[in-house]
């Protein structure tokens, strides 16, 4: 007999596919008015339990197993076309990237209006101030004007509000939030997670929020699933998990996130590594700032403007980097990160002030000899390598772009070099970045930004789409190439406690303006501007 407080109950839930065992005798329930999270890694399962509830498969190739109850009735034999009933008014779902899940070429308005049309008996007119009324309740700005917005011309955080809007057009009894907050910047994060909490309490749904990220979903669920390779290892209340939980995997996966304080020599990065790292105490770190910034500054940006279509996005910067720092670089979406970036790499055509490398104008290098100097890793590894290179010559081509080594075979020897630099082995030269996990491919991006020996290496947003435990072994890496090589970086993250735990100075930066500029423990002990309080804040700093 199922109770009738409970929403939802899934029993022994197992799915494979093309025969390869995917869950493993999944089974939970889901109250009115709770929030249930689902917690584990990349290919842990969490994602594709939450699809499995509203039957988002349809493949041959799919085998299923167990039983679905929503609200005391079995679903999970029904039809597809009985399924479209239940989808979108019933149960609703918010998808991890709002850009790809709405339609480009539709205004907004007109794509929320349509959920309410087929699954309303709403008028034109009615549904059109529901849709209004749905926007105030999202806290949209103006929602008139969004209604007749196209997407691409809405941040992050607008087109998430929309998605959410959409999700909850017919008053669902259920919302699946799968990573809704992933790429979004702490601010607006902290604004949607408060928004989905309000609008919970409001209308008592049962929400199953999807994340990779313990810490956050700590914050919002009453209880929380924790997957581990298709299989549940841990079910209980939030806050006795995240304070006490005794369970290998899920303290790793606390673990592996940097700390808000303290500093440990090397991050934990798989539930076989839960021993205490020691900390890097306050003598050893002023210590090693002493011998950074003794030294001339290697770049000096001065008094940089950049406009694009008249406005500003650029306005006044100065900062220097000096050898052998990781200089942090932090704000919310479109602050201006990534511009500076791109005209520290000579990439745009800023209207004003200079920058100097090893005191020269980058302007009066040949640009091909000055990019040997400056080296990006981008956020996602995937996009940045050519899937029809092998991964010994994508490291190899910067090489021979720049006429570096006298042959081939002198080329081949740097490249089984730096793939063990990195962590990998020499015979992964002749695989595919396919054939690789996320981690390893951006393990291979670092060991090509190495390729040339750079001076300085640009890290943008480059661990951001990770995993904890991997986000964990590539700062590891970071951090010992850094240790052996004297490297300096300029980290670019939206992640506060990445940002904390990799920097020696760290720059605020806030609609392409610098707030604050000083050592990290300073500014983030004690902040002075507004901005970086809210900053702070909004990251429980």
């Amino acid at each position: 007999m199922l109770k009738k407080s409970n929403l939802l109950v899934v029993k022994k839930l197992n799915l494979s596919i093309s025969g390869i065992s995917i869950l493993n005798n999944i089974s939970f329930k889901l109250k009115k008015n709770e929030i249930l999270g689902f917690v584990g890694e990349s290919g842990s399962g969490k994602s594709i339990t939450a699809f499995s509830i509203i039957n988002l498969f349809n493949s041959k190739k799919i085998k299923k197993s167990g039983h679905v109850f929503f609200n005391g009735k079995r679903i999970d034999s029904l039809k597809n076309k009985d399924f479209e009933k239940i989808r979108g008014s019933e149960i609703s779902i918010i998808f991890q990237e709002p850009m790809n899940s709405l339609n480009p070429s539709m205004k907004c308005g007109r794509q929320v209006l349509e959920i309410i049309l087929k699954h309303t008996v709403l008028t034109n007119l009615k549904a059109k101030k529901r849709v209004l009324d749905l926007f105030k309740m999202v806290k949209l700005n103006s929602p008139e004007t969004v209604y007749n917005k196209y997407p691409h011309e809405l941040s992050g955080g607008q087109q998430q509000r929309i998605m959410i809007g959409i999700a909850i057009a017919c008053n669902p009894k259920i919302l699946i939030a799968d990573e809704p907050t992933t790429s979004l910047d702490g601010i607006v994060k902290k604004e949607i997670i408060d928004l989905l909490k309000g609008i919970q309490k409001q209308t008592q749904m049962g929400i199953i929020f999807v994340s990779h990220d313990l810490s956050l979903v700590s914050k919002i669920a009453n209880n929380i699933i924790i997957l581990k390779r298709g299989s549940i290892v841990e079910f209980g209340d939030s806050k006795q998990i995240f304070k006490s939980t005794k369970n290998k995997y899920t303290r790793m996966l606390l673990n592996a996130r940097p700390p808000k304080k303290g500093r440990p020599k090397r991050l934990p990065s798989s539930d076989n590594d839960l021993e205490k790292h020691p900390l890097i105490s306050k003598k050893e770190r002023a210590e090693k700032h002493k011998k950074i910034y003794k030294s001339d500054p290697i770049l000096k940006v001065k008094n940089l403007h950049f406009a694009y279509e008249k406005k500003m996005i650029l306005n006044n910067i100065h900062f220097n980097i000096y050898k052998g720092e990781t200089l942090g670089l932090i704000g919310e979406s479109g602050s201006g990160k990534s511009t500076i970036a791109k005209s520290i790499l000579n990439l745009n055509n800023f209207q004003k002030g200079k920058i100097l490398f090893n005191n020269i104008n980058i302007k009066k290098y040949n640009k091909k000899d000055f990019r040997k100097n400056i080296q990006l890793i981008f956020q996602d590894p995937f996009s940045s390598l050519n899937p029809q290179s092998s991964v010994g010559f994508s490291i190899m081509e910067p090489m021979i772009a720049h006429k570096l080594y006298k042959n081939k075979d002198a080329r081949v020897s740097k490249v089984y070099q730096l793939l063990e630099n990195v962590g990998l082995k020499k015979n992964d030269f002749l695989k595919y970045p396919s054939q690789f996990s996320g981690g390893q491919r951006q393990r291979i991006v670092i060991a090509r930004a190495l390729a040339l020996s750079p001076k300085i290496i640009i890290c943008d947003e480059s661990v951001s789409a990770l995993d904890v435990s991997v986000q964990a072994q590539v700062l590891n890496l970071l951090n010992s190439l850094k240790e052996k090589f004297s490297f300096t970086f300029l980290f670019i993250s939206h992640d506060l406690s990445v940002i904390r735990y990799m920097s020696d100075r760290v720059i605020v930066l806030n609609n392409g303006t610098i707030e604050e500029n000083g050592e990290t423990d300073k500014v983030f002990n004690s902040p002075i501007m507004p901005y970086t309080k809210q900053l702070l804040s909004a990251s429980n700093y």
